[in-house]
């Protein structure tokens, strides 16, 4: 990846290019590959290559991926890669622009539908995973009485925890650690709601 930092998205085209449900689909499935071609994507999303391909280029035009130089063998395939280490979008870069909250709105929906997706996935699926991944597995909800400003500060320390494990786990990956490693998904939300 060029980028070891979360891409900040705060431009309309972007927002809309990856609120489509299959860009974001194949932007997730590149990001956990790392590198791939769009005939791999296309397997993992049972879609045409030649569909796959468009929308791969696609989200290069909005340097959300970009071509992974090196990978081929005979220089026919073009091989994919994340452009950063994921993407940001936040409130104060997209408020007071009807256009680009309802991008980042169409955005959000598309994650948590896909999010939600996943989850009902693993639910199907669990029995089909050993007792020692169900047991690992986290499923909890927390509903304290927070301020704003410490509803911020507890979502930047789960983004360092997370990071310091994920970081950690590539590292070992890159060392030739595979053994038992699973792609894991965690979802955080926080939220204020009324009841």
């Amino acid at each position: 990846m060029t980028s070891q930092e979360n891409r900040r998205i705060t431009d309309l085209g972007t927002l809309k290019a990856l609120s489509h449900p299959l860009r974001m689909r194949l932007y997730r499935a590149l990001f956990v590959a790392r590198t791939a071609t769009a005939s791999q994507l296309a397997d993992q999303v049972d879609e045409a290559v030649s569909l796959v391909s468009y929308h791969l280029r696609k989200l290069a035009e909005h340097d959300l991926i970009e071509e992974a130089l090196g990978h081929s063998a005979d220089g026919r395939e073009r091989w994919w890669q994340p452009s950063s280490y994921g993407v940001s979008i936040r409130d104060e870069d997209v408020r007071g622009t009807p256009e680009l909250v309802a991008a980042s709105d169409a955005l959000g929906r598309t994650l948590n539908d896909q999010r939600s997706e996943l989850h009902r996935r693993f639910l199907d699926e669990r029995l089909t995973w050993s007792g020692e991944w169900r047991s690992a597995s986290i499923s909890s909800e927390w509903l304290p009485r927070l301020t704003a400003a410490e509803l911020a500060a507890l979502g930047e320390e789960l983004d360092a925890l997370l990071e310091k494990y994920d970081t950690r786990a590539r590292a070992a990956e890159q060392a030739g650690d595979t053994e038992g490693r699973e792609n894991v998904a965690v979802h955080l939300y926080g939220f204020p709601y009324r009841s």
